[in-house]
């Protein structure tokens, strides 16, 4: 399975500890195949993915959406998701 396009997107974790909001990011990978879009926790073909688009809500982050016949899944993002959504539009 070639790997065509990939784009990071984070998952921000909050907690408190002694009164203390803390904030911790992981920093994972939205990959795109041949066949499939594979991300940390989830994988759906590409007969399944019916679109993606993104929306930038601040000059530093932003939501990329991959509209699935699943539903609706937003990633977190920090880097324009264009050459990415641009590869999947393709191949789609």
């Amino acid at each position: 399975m070639e790997i065509l396009a990939n784009l990071p997107y984070i998952i921000i974790t909050r907690s408190i500890e002694n009164n203390i909001q803390f904030q911790r990011e992981e920093e994972h990978e939205i990959t795109l195949s041949s066949q499939q879009v594979c991300t940390s926790f989830d994988s759906f073909l590409l007969d399944e993915v019916l679109d993606i688009s993104y929306r930038f809500f601040s000059k530093d982050m932003g939501f990329l959406y991959l509209h699935t016949t699943k539903g609706m899944h937003a990633y977190a993002v920090k880097t324009s998701p264009k050459p990415f959504i641009e590869k999947f539009k393709s191949i789609k």
